[in-house]
């Protein structure tokens, strides 16, 4: 069974000292692809060179909006940068968030929108961060240009309501078994429902922690704080499988196929 986690940061440091351990339990889950996802400038070399190293990784380079305050004047041509190095890499992750302390919309939109651009021009799979900024997303979504290939809301937090539009523009939702927390009860109905060729899967690891009774494999950072094991892809796989009441092999060659549609083959590394 083929395993594709569509949104995580295993270039965080946080993760790296417990790569060597990480990536033995990818392989021996099965998971052959997964997207890395950069958030700022000064990450995206990490995520680089991690894609240089390891044949599984598909890169992603974008500007999140918790960062944008952070931003050089060159970095648009930074970005532009990594993915004329990487032809096959995404941008990502980007997005607005009114949960964020201090958030500034209007330049989140602007930042936001100066990639949705480039991922529109050259046809990348953009990666969508967005909290308690639905609507904003929304009828940003409308008048945007976006890439012909469609884009992926990452963790999918929105309310049904928008499915149908949000579709209609090309989006991809990824599930994430942080929603297996009983206060997520809502969105679990959602991707019982959303189309089942608009489906990924994804951990956001080392964020987004499933359930403590869930969680298959504790890890802590260095500080000795709980964080989110990419194993748990798995967790997350199995979990989506029973709230659409399928087998869980069936999800896999579908996902899979929804994985190769929206981010294409993308190779690299040894």
């Amino acid at each position: 069974m083929e395993i594709c986690d569509a949104h995580n940061h295993l270039h965080d440091s946080r993760l790296i000292p417990h790569r060597a351990g990480i990536m033995t339990e990818l392989s021996r889950l099965g998971v052959t692809r997964a997207v890395v996802n950069g958030t700022r400038e000064g990450d995206w070399e990490a995520v680089a060179a991690l894609a240089a190293t390891e044949s599984f990784v598909v890169p992603s380079f974008g500007l999140h909006p918790w960062h944008v305050a952070e931003r050089t004047p060159g970095w648009v041509e930074a970005l532009r940068g990594q993915l004329a190095a990487h032809p096959g890499a995404g941008i990502g992750e980007i997005g607005l968030d009114r949960w964020v302390k201090g958030h500034d919309l209007e330049l989140q939109t602007e930042v936001f929108l100066a990639q949705m651009a480039i991922a529109a021009a050259e046809n990348r799979p953009a990666t969508i961060h967005c909290l308690k900024a639905w609507g904003a997303l929304r009828d940003l979504m409308e008048r945007q240009p976006v890439p012909a290939r469609g884009f992926l809301l990452h963790a999918y937090g929105g309310p049904m309501e928008m499915v149908k539009g949000f579709v209609k523009r090309g989006a991809y939702f990824s599930f994430n078994a942080y929603f297996l927390h009983e206060r997520k009860s809502e969105l679990r109905e959602v991707f019982r429902e959303l189309p089942l060729d608009r489906l990924l899967v994804e951990t956001d690891a080392p964020d987004m922690l499933p359930p403590d009774d869930l969680n298959r494999h504790p890890l802590s950072d260095e500080a000795g704080t709980p964080i989110n094991h990419p194993g748990n892809i798995a967790l997350a796989y199995e979990s989506l499988a029973r709230i659409r009441g399928t087998e869980v092999e069936k999800l896999a060659e579908r996902v899979a196929e929804n994985f190769t549609r929206f981010f294409g083959v993308f190779r690299s590394g040894k």
